[in-house]
């Protein structure tokens, strides 16, 4: 129910993100995103994440504990959050605020989560991100997280391959809400006007790490570019592969790769918004791929891998090709058949325009305020 002082259609709700806020990442992205929509919508909302670095503990309606450490895992890096008073600072935090719902995302990352799952004694919700083959981590904590798996009250994946994942560890109901995508942000930003000279555009967004793929899609560029197609190749991102990958272009001589680093939100959909095509060569483990909504929500024709987590987004041959995971050859012949066809490149953009909303936050965040209060409403009383 509603505390004292709020309106009767005002919920307090904290949304727990297991790692550090507000660096960049798909999961904090999505936090960002809920809780501002959240807030637009009326609710009293916070994040309650780690602290990295010199943050501050407490900033306005953020919260930190505890202090990330970032390690190498699943192709990635991953994240776990240690500190010396995790379980009295979390039960006199939840004391204080007496939160109506507690939304966990990746409930079970190391410490933090898990930490305020524990001495949680509201409705707990858990929205799971994550897909991949066998989880050596899962497999092993499955009978310690088991205790608090039982503590939630619902559960969400953001795809039906996320899903899968997890209820493998943790069998149970799973409601799929997907990930959103700011419709207007990236359906209305400028294009760069050096960029509009008429070369075609291809475009890369994520981190630079094995299993982002990029090093397909520059063997796959190089291809393009020995067949004379007048192109020019814009990475963005940041990673621990960069090094490696200005090195096979160094010494390949390929023409016109800019390495742009990270970007805030706004350059990266002036980027968007000046890419002919928008390619994601993931090699798997990817439960859904917010970088494919936001090329959509562009217009911009999309190549990526016919890997789960982007199968249930990319809608094969509407709204983009699907090519076979670390297949450069497969990868350039996609590539080259848009470069030569401006007709179909126009009619995947649209196509992907058109479907884009679907995935607006607004609309995302009203099918998770009403999952709170169905949840809300099984535990009043008669």
């Amino acid at each position: 129910m509603p505390r004292p002082g709020r309106s009767p259609a005002s919920l307090k709700i904290a949304l727990v993100s297991p790692y550090g806020y507000p660096h960049p990442g798909g999961v904090n992205d999505h936090v960002r995103n809920q809780y501002e929509e959240l807030r637009r919508l009326g609710h009293d909302a916070w994040i309650i994440a780690s602290k990295y670095g010199k943050e501050r503990e407490s900033e306005g309606h953020i919260i930190r504990l505890g202090t990330g450490w970032a390690f190498p895992t699943n192709g990635s890096m991953g994240r776990v959050t240690l500190g010396w008073r995790f379980k009295e600072q979390a039960r006199e935090l939840l004391a204080e605020h007496r939160f109506d719902i507690l939304h966990f995302h990746e409930p079970f990352v190391p410490f933090l989560s898990p930490t305020v799952l524990d001495q949680s004694e509201t409705v707990n919700v858990a929205t799971f991100h994550a897909f991949g083959g066998f989880s050596p981590s899962y497999w092993i904590g499955q009978r310690w997280a088991a205790q608090l798996a039982a503590k939630l009250h619902g559960r969400i994946a953001v795809s039906g391959a996320a899903r899968h994942f997890i209820s493998r560890y943790f069998p149970g109901d799973y409601r799929i809400i997907p990930n959103g995508v700011d419709i207007d942000l990236y359906a209305n930003a400028e294009p760069m006007d050096e960029l509009r000279d008429g070369t075609l555009n291809i475009l890369f967004v994520g981190r630079l790490e094995e299993r982002k793929g990029l090093i397909h899609l520059l063997k796959a560029y190089h291809r393009l570019r020995k067949r004379h197609v007048d192109a020019r190749l814009l990475v963005v991102g940041a990673g621990p592969k960069l090094r490696e990958y200005r090195r096979y272009v160094g010494l390949r001589q390929v023409r016109d790769v800019e390495f742009l680093g990270r970007v805030s939100d706004q350059r990266k959909a002036r980027y968007f918004a000046s890419s002919d095509i928008f390619s994601a060569p993931s090699t798997g483990q990817e439960s859904f791929g917010i970088v494919l909504l936001e090329a959509m929500a562009a217009g911009v024709p999309i190549v990526a891998s016919d890997i789960h987590g982007y199968k249930n987004v990319v809608q094969r041959d509407i709204t983009g090709l699907l090519v076979e995971p670390r297949n450069h050859q497969q990868l350039a012949a996609a590539l080259y058949t848009l470069a030569r066809d401006p007709d179909l490149r126009h009619q995947l953009g649209e196509a992907g325009r058109a479907k884009a909303p679907e995935y607006s936050w607004p609309r995302v965040t009203e099918q998770v305020v009403d999952y709170y209060r169905e949840l809300l409403g099984e535990r009043v009383p008669g």
